[in-house]
């Protein structure tokens, strides 16, 4: 038999017989470890202990203290576990597919009665019965023919249109918990026992068509969360009941923000107090973004099929893209356009437009540019996931040898404005060189060098993703920490040398001849849509005086001191303070009750007193207590507060 060498993380290696499996590695290394293994990680690839090992390659033994690998296994065995309960209970129910997700799974039946919340309990106490169990996980690899006709005898029609979607001459991986079988691509576990019964829990039912197509059966998705223990999951079910808390939509109706309806599904209703978030944001990007070098342009919103053909996307993105044709003077045929999904092609041309020197590099071009794109309506999730939405959109045109201090340059512009909206914790991901590229690896060194010794330079650590970069160019990705720990991506930098070749950008450089750019596409907000979803949430709706759309109230305790209220909100007004009166014949307790749901983050009470001292009681967003200023004193101080920060 041939041997094989496996190198281990200590750069160790060990020769065995091909086609041994890491379970026998791990009880070749020492006992303790063979007891405590649940998988390995070959060559970068996640691998069950049951699985020969056939060539050369660099192996790691994996056990419950590595959390990745120990979640991925416990939340794909829940799964298995999940569907094996549901047809314990209910033998007629069809199985589909169970993935792996954020935090858990999903698994999608066909039943023909809804799943309730009493049945989730129900399936969670079988659960716990085929955990305690213990029972052993085993896999094989059959025929395709076997595995048609496996599934064909049991009644699983969906099982069967899976094997006939998966290609020729991929493996059919069987696998068993216990007497349950089902087909997955693994890994998993080695007895039920493993997963840990006390750190998981069922959340809730979703519809879902089978393979995401409309067309075919609604299906039944049960969705779980798991975590390696108790503690782990009370964490995550708090931080949910939190989050429940913050959601934007609940917010933006509390806070008369927005809304959405049917008959423009993905597209944002903004309302006064909503737009007033929106608009006050983009004034600060805008004049950050001067400051910090840029120029602004503006694109059209449609453009013909002819640009898109030429930069690629039409052929790459026109699922994505809404298409748009039109009768040109009666002819016979429609001129096809379509809305812009992104600005980038656009801003090509804007650079095309007239000769261009070396001396003009790096030339930063921003634009609010207002996208379109198709996303289906089950994706869809409030302004955060929407089709129509604006970018803080840029595009720095540039030399290879500015990648560095221009991503240096960036990455500290998008610092800055983090921290002034409320984002301290955040961190930074680079995306290396994918297998499938375009480029020489001298090209990818240089680039993907150039953008790491940029974060080094401007005092940032990164973390690698190996792989993830585009098929031309390597990316930076932003990844911002809210107040309740969840993780968002907003910010991103890219470098393309694909875009400029293929839309003919050049520029004169000193040698006198025509060389091509580079461009830099970058954001640091993202979709201001989203973007203002997660202040929202972050925030709990207690948005920074200076971005509140509705800033300070000042409320009359008895009719008689109504023309004092109006006086204080003129003086407001006049300092620059997003100031409203309220004289209703109302409870002063009921209007602050009022105005605190709506999330005014200063509230001014104005009784028979506070006119005759010409002071205000006032009542902070969030604190049971007030305290009583002088007039002078709330204006200079709410003054200031309502300024933005780059302005004071």
């Amino acid at each position: 038999m041939s041997q094989i060498t496996l190198t281990f993380p200590d750069g160790n290696s060990r020769d065995y017989a091909a086609g041994v499996t890491p379970a026998e590695v791990a009880a070749s290394i020492a006992p303790s470890l063979a007891k405590k293994a649940i998988s390995a990680t070959v060559n970068g690839a996640h691998w069950d202990l049951a699985w020969p090992i056939p060539t050369d390659a660099a192996i790691a033994i994996n056990t419950m203290a590595d959390d990745a690998p120990a979640l991925e296994l416990i939340r794909h065995d829940l799964a298995h576990i999940m569907a094996r309960a549901v047809q314990a209970i209910w033998p007629d129910v069809k199985v589909t597919i169970g993935p792996v997700r954020d935090y858990g799974w999903f698994y999608d039946f066909d039943r023909a009665e809804p799943f309730t919340p009493e049945d989730l309990g129900q399936i969670e106490a079988e659960m716990k019965k085929i955990i305690n169990a213990r029972d052993e996980v085993t896999t094989e690899v059959w025929d395709r023919a076997r595995a048609i006709r496996h599934y064909e005898d049991k009644g699983e029609p969906f099982k069967v249109e899976l094997i006939n979607r998966i290609p020729e001459g991929e493996d059919l991986r069987m696998y068993w918990h216990g007497d349950w079988q089902d087909l997955c691509r693994g890994p998993h576990l080695q007895n039920t026992g493993q997963v840990p019964a006390d750190g998981f829990k069922l959340t809730h039912v979703a519809g879902a068509y089978w393979l995401g197509d409309s067309s075919r059966p609604m299906l039944q998705r049960i969705y779980g969360v798991a975590f390696k223990n108790r503690n782990d999951l009370k964490a995550h079910m708090t931080m949910l009941e939190e989050a429940a808390k913050r959601d934007h939509r609940k917010l933006g109706r509390e806070m008369d923000l927005f809304h959405m309806q049917e008959e423009a599904p993905g597209q944002i209703f903004w309302h006064a107090n909503g737009w007033k978030i929106y608009t006050t944001l983009q004034d600060y990007m805008r004049r950050q973004q001067e400051k910090d070098g840029y120029v602004e342009v503006n694109t059209p919103q449609v453009v013909n099929r002819k640009l898109w053909e030429a930069s690629g996307h039409w052929d790459s993105y026109q699922e994505n893209m809404f298409i748009v044709e039109v009768d040109e003077d009666h002819a016979r045929e429609k001129t096809v356009n379509a809305l812009k999904p992104m600005n980038c092609p656009c801003h090509v041309q804007v650079f095309n437009h007239g000769l261009k020197s070396y001396r003009d590099l790096p030339l930063r071009m921003a634009e609010f540019g207002s996208c379109n794109r198709y996303e289906p309506s089950g994706a869809l999730h409030g302004i955060m996931r929407v089709r129509g939405f604006t970018q803080d959109d840029a595009h720095i045109f540039c030399t290879d040898a500015q990648i560095e201090p221009e991503t240096k340059k960036f990455i500290e512009f998008l610092s800055k404005i983090y921290a002034e909206l409320g984002f301290h914790d955040w961190k930074i991901k680079l995306s290396t060189r994918p297998e499938k590229r375009i480029g020489t690896d001298e090209s990818w060194d240089q680039a993907e060098a150039a953008l790491g010794n940029a974060c080094r330079a401007a005092g940032y650590d990164y973390e690698l993703q190996p792989g993830e970069g585009a098929f031309y160019g390597p990316k930076l990705e932003f990844v911002l920490t809210d107040a309740i720990g969840r993780d968002w991506q907003c910010g991103t930098l890219q470098v393309d040398p694909n875009l400029p070749e293929r839309l003919d950008a050049s520029y004169i450089a000193a040698d006198g001849e025509k060389h091509r750019p580079l461009m830099l596409h970058r954001a640091v907000l993202g979709s201001f849509e989203r973007f203002i979803g997660i202040l929202i949430e972050s925030h709990a709706g207690k948005l920074p005086f200076w971005i509140a759309p509705r800033q300070v109230v000042v409320a009359s305790i008895v009719s008689e001191a109504d023309d004092y209220v109006n006086d204080v909100v003129a003086a407001l007004k006049a300092r620059g303070v997003r100031a409203e009166a309220d004289t209703r014949n109302e409870k002063i307790n009921y209007k602050v009750r009022e105005h605190s749901l709506g999330k005014v983050p200063v509230i001014l009470a104005v009784g028979k007193r506070e006119v005759e001292e010409r002071t205000l009681s006032v009542r902070r967003l969030g604190d049971k207590n007030t305290s009583v200023e002088t007039l002078d004193s709330m204006l200079d101080a709410l003054a200031i507060e309502a300024t933005a920060p780059d302005l004071r």
